[in-house]
């Protein structure tokens, strides 16, 4: 329907408006009419009364009555030399019902008088007073019956209001087509532009070019492409993301195969009774071990999903030197010592194959950011609690992060801290807390280093 439509609306408004501005000059415009009227009665009864001045008042009975009708009214006085005359007569079908002065009437009289005018269907006598043209007197004075003003009054109104229905009704079509053009056709571009774009949102072909000259559509159009270049492009990176799952589960899968052929091996080199390779078997275990669950976790995550954590009491303290210890090989001849401040009988819930990647992910990344500047760095680890919550905290001495590493910290391929990296550790790292109900925040960054912590909600008593 068109009220229900932006231009129909406009043309239903516009004729509405036109039509109350009509009205707003319509009641002025019929109150200065009924006074021209009048006034006009005023001056023909004026010259009728000179033409029988100027016969020395002798004129016959049928001549005057042609003056009055001619004049429109019933009788005439004039007052000249502070004399006033009836100067033409003729009988009165009623008695004078109003009296009306028009020397000094205003707005405000003229279209009262107007509007009772119109609304008083009953023809009336009134008389009507006002100044001589040509200063052919004080005063001049008639009286009228009010149906033929009555009648030119209506005549006129109807041209006005008919006058104002072409007005309204031309001035809303050339509204009409303005508006379809400037605004309505531009928005149905944008909808159409926005339905093209959702068939196939991956083709940056089908992204809107703003064409709109119109300010405000041209900015909606703007940011109409900005998103659709956000989405395109963010659709492009999962996308990316869903292939490189797939190719990394197939890798996993048979990594865990080849892993599994070298714990086995492992476990024979165990019986070694070499007591530096009885030292060792265990971490080559462990680490074998490791690398199987990370593999079968790895599978999982190829399925756009983590695994929920296995909640298991943990000695943090143990589980901190496992990881310590396999960074100090990974070291090597770096120039980094490791600060562990954890009580050994500090314990907490959380599922402990999870925990010790995430704490690998961050000790690795600050190990990496040291080693980038070549000097002597530290890394920190410390535990604490309260009532609500268990804190991790991971430090390090490094250079601190890059602001786009900031940026998008926790964001897959694109919060990578140091050259060449993916970004993909944090973002695992922070997934995994959130699996635990905590949350992994940076805590601090600059030139005198960059610091993390861990915060694992406490659930149940250990």
């Amino acid at each position: 329907m068109i009220v229900n439509s932006l231009s129909g609306r406009f043309l239903l408004l516009t004729v509405a408006f036109v039509m109350l501005a009509e009205v707003l000059i319509f009641v002025p415009s019929v109150a200065r009419f009924r006074e021209d009227y009048l006034l006009s009665r005023l001056e023909r009864a004026q010259i009728a009364s000179l033409a029988l001045l100027a016969s020395d008042e002798m004129i016959d009975e049928r001549l005057e009555a042609e003056l009055l009708r001619n004049a429109g009214v019933f009788n005439v006085v004039l007052r000249r030399d502070q004399a006033r005359e009836l100067i033409l007569s003729s009988p009165i079908p009623s008695p004078v019902q109003a009296t009306f002065d028009l020397r000094n009437a205003g707005p405000m009289t003229l279209i009262p008088d107007a509007l009772r005018r119109l609304a008083d269907p009953v023809p009336r006598i009134v008389r009507v007073i006002g100044e001589p043209v040509r200063e052919g007197g004080q005063l001049i004075e008639v009286t009228l019956e009010t149906a033929p003003l009555r009648a030119a009054m209506i005549e006129y109104g109807l041209r006005i209001l008919l006058l104002s229905a072409v007005i309204s009704i031309l001035t809303a079509l050339l509204l009409f087509l303005a508006v379809q053009r400037l605004l309505v056709l531009p928005i149905k571009r944008v909808v159409r532009a926005m339905q093209v774009y959702a068939e196939a949102p991956e083709d940056t072909r089908r992204i809107i070019t703003p064409t709109a000259r119109v300010r405000e559509l041209s900015e909606a159009e703007t940011a109409l492409q900005s998103l659709q270049t956000e989405l395109t492009g963010a659709l492009r990176q999962k996308e990316r993301l869903a292939q490189l799952g797939g190719a990394v589960a197939k890798i996993s899968h048979d990594l865990r195969n080849i892993l599994t052929t070298a714990q086995l091996f492992a476990d024979r080199v165990g019986e070694s009774e070499d007591p530096s390779v009885k030292r060792s078997v265990p971490k080559i275990v462990g680490a074998v071990s490791r690398a199987i669950s990370l593999c079968e976790t790895t599978l999982a995550f190829g399925k756009a999903e983590e695994p929920s954590p296995r909640l298991d009491r943990v000695v943090l303290a143990q589980l901190v030197s496992d990881v310590v210890e396999s960074e100090r090989l990974a070291a090597g001849e770096e120039d980094i010592s490791f600060a562990e401040d954890i009580p050994a009988t500090f314990l907490l819930r959380a599922d402990p194959e999870q925990l010790y990647r995430v704490l690998t992910n961050l000790i690795r990344n600050a190990r990496q950011a040291i080693a980038v500047t070549g000097k002597p760095g530290e890394i920190g680890i410390r535990a604490d609690e309260d009532v609500s919550e268990w804190q991790i905290h991971v430090s390090d001495t490094g250079p601190g992060l890059p602001p786009k590493a900031r940026e998008h910290l926790f964001q897959p391929f694109q919060g990578g801290t140091r050259k060449g990296g993916t970004g993909l550790g944090l973002a695992i790292s922070a997934e995994l807390i959130r699996g635990h109900g905590g949350r992994l925040e940076l805590e601090r960054t600059g030139p005198e280093g960059t610091a993390f912590v861990i915060r694992l909600p406490k659930g149940a008593d250990l």
